[in-house]
Formats: structure tokens, C-alpha cells, sequence
């Protein structure tokens, strides 16, 4: 498990990359604001986008995900704590006021990219509203 990358996987580095060229800027590995021990892989902290591109493995993905035969009790209750914590997590932050985009690493980049672009910019109208009104 030490050699899986938990960061900067090819899928976050694609996407920081669409998404920096497009002029947008975001924190990397952002602590989650009241949760001790947990990050964001993107975070737009004035609009309050966060964003999380998940591992099929890792995340129970429900096309990708495989069930190891060797010790197999043990990753089940291993990968349902993952799900359950990305749940309380994505939770959390909505009850914060964040919008929270969670991803497959199997997904296309730029598909990912444009969703990320489209929830800032509306965070960023939201916001800009709010200070007419």
C-alpha cells in the first residue's frame, strides 16, 4: 500500500494542468477546514469549490472496483470505511457551504476540468451577487 501514490496521481496532475492553462488557480492537498487528517486534491478556497478525484480501487468505484480474494474480510471492512469516510467528509463540507465535486480517476480530464471551471464560475457569480444585494 506504501507505493500507491495518494497524491499527484497522473489524473490530479492532468487536470491541475487543463485547469491551471485556463487561468484558474487552486491549493493542492488542502486540509479539510474542522477535520483533522483528511485533504482535498483541489481546492477553491474564495469560492469554496472543493475537489476530489478518487482511486476506483481505493473508493469503491462501481465499474472499476475489484474485491481481492486473499484476506478478502479484512479489505472489504478496509474499503467500506473509505466510502464511509469520503461520505462523512463530502458531508461535512457541504454543511460548511463548500460545493464538492468528487471524480473517477477513470474519467476524462477535460470532462472533469470543464465541471470544476463551470461550479467555480458560478460560485464566483453567487458570491459577486451577494455583495450587490
Amino acid at each position: 500500500m506504501s507505493r500507491q501514490a495518494s497524491k499527484d496521481t497522473g489524473a490530479e496532475l492532468a487536470v491541475r494542468r487543463l485547469l491551471h492553462a485556463a487561468g484558474l488557480r487552486y491549493r493542492v492537498e488542502y486540509p479539510v477546514p474542522g477535520m483533522a487528517r483528511r485533504r482535498l486534491d483541489m481546492a477553491f478556497t474564495r469560492a469554496k469549490v472543493a475537489v476530489l478525484i478518487d482511486g476506483c480501487f481505493w473508493h469503491g468505484c462501481p465499474v472499476h472496483a475489484t474485491q481481492p480474494k486473499a484476506n478478502a474480510e479484512w479489505w472489504r471492512k478496509k474499503l467500506d470505511r473509505n466510502m464511509a469516510r469520503d461520505r462523512e467528509t463530502t458531508e461535512h463540507l457541504v454543511a460548511q457551504g463548500w460545493t464538492v465535486l468528487r471524480f473517477w480517476e477513470h474519467e476524462a480530464p477535460d470532462a472533469m476540468a470543464a465541471r470544476v471551471m463551470a461550479a467555480v464560475e458560478q460560485r464566483r457569480t453567487e458570491r459577486t451577487r451577494g455583495r450587490e444585494g
